[in-house]
């Protein structure tokens, strides 16, 4: 294979990696000079805190194509990427997951994919997770959807390749609820996927629990979409149905035998439902106003308290790459 005409930047959010790192550093310094004519490997370490960040030192202190950005405390996967996205200096951008699931070796398909499009997705060929949390991936897919429309939400994946321009277009963003899916919907609507085979993980256990996940989707569905509104009001509109359904049914009674004998369940029930569509609606409308309220509070996405490398330096040559013995 030659080398193509591109430079990439390969940014990796690493959460308690300390056992997989070198070998991911390894297979990425043995393949990336085959697919670019320049890279640089970006490591963000999201508050772990076990030893990633020192093989990341030992790492960036041996190569001067790999940098390093350590977190002040556990952001969540999405906020790294985007810590990682902003120091990027190459003109493509790849994304992968830290635990070996993500071949190295299908980073080339991506870039074989990428030619008109803006974003590519590797999606797995096979899901290598959990039943429940299989569940709660196409729960958040579903919650995709609604801002990215169902065919590109099927394929999303951690694993993806987008052009750095894109970025400019969340250059400004500083929620600290971030989907960095979401956010490059807002600069193309260029998306492509792949199906590649992704590994069974090794070594450790996910950072995402269901109950992130579940957690994830809401924050996507409540944070950049209106389908939780949509819904509330559909609710209220079914309950407002429900209620006139009932109205004609007691009136329709009450012409046809000349009376109507109240039932305590009825009623009680009734108001149960109706109670309940309420407060519903009210839960809804109050998960917008709290993220309008940390957005008001101007609370940032991340901290990065440690940097690794130098942030303004040219890119470095193949030449000059050491490698770790």
């Amino acid at each position: 294979m030659t080398v193509q005409a591109i430079t990439l930047s390969v940014v990796i959010p690493v959460y308690r990696a300390e056992a997989t790192l070198e070998t991911l550093y390894f297979q990425l310094i043995e393949t990336l000079p085959i697919l670019a004519t320049d890279y640089e490997i970006i490591f963000v370490e999201d508050g772990g805190k076990d030893g990633s960040w020192s093989v990341i030192s030992r790492l960036a202190s041996a190569n001067p194509n790999v940098r390093g950005l350590r977190m002040s405390r556990n952001y969540g996967q999405h906020n790294a990427l985007l810590v990682g996205i902003r120091a990027a200096r190459h003109d493509l951008i790849l994304t992968m997951d830290d635990d070996l699931q993500h071949p190295v070796t299908e980073i080339s398909t991506l870039l074989a994919e990428l030619g008109d499009n803006d974003v590519v997705y590797g999606a797995p060929l096979k899901e290598q997770h959990g039943l429940l949390r299989n569940l709660a991936t196409r729960l958040t897919k579903i919650a995709l959807a609604e801002a990215m429309g169902p065919e590109t939400a099927r394929s999303v994946s951690a694993f993806r390749v987008f052009r750095t321009r894109l970025r400019d277009g969340f250059a400004n963003y500083r929620s600290p609820f971030v989907s960095i899916d979401v956010l490059l919907t807002w600069t193309t609507s260029a998306f492509a996927a792949v199906r590649v085979k992704h590994n069974p993980r090794t070594e450790g256990v996910s950072g995402y629990t269901l109950r992130k996940l579940i957690q994830h989707a809401v924050n996507l569905m409540t944070g950049f979409t209106t389908l939780p509104l949509q819904l509330a009001s559909l609710v209220g509109f079914a309950f407002v149905l429900f209620g006139l359904i009932i109205l004609g049914v007691v009136l329709l009674n009450y012409l046809i035998r000349g009376g109507v004998v109240p039932g305590f369940a009825s009623v009680a029930s009734l108001i149960v439902i109706f109670s309940g569509a309420q407060l519903f609606a009210l839960g809804v409308i109050g998960e917008y106003l709290a993220r309008m309220h940390f957005r008001s509070m101007d609370r940032p996405a991340y901290f990065v308290a440690e940097t690794l490398g130098d942030q303004n330096a040219a890119p470095q040559p193949l030449a000059a790459m050491a490698v770790v013995g």
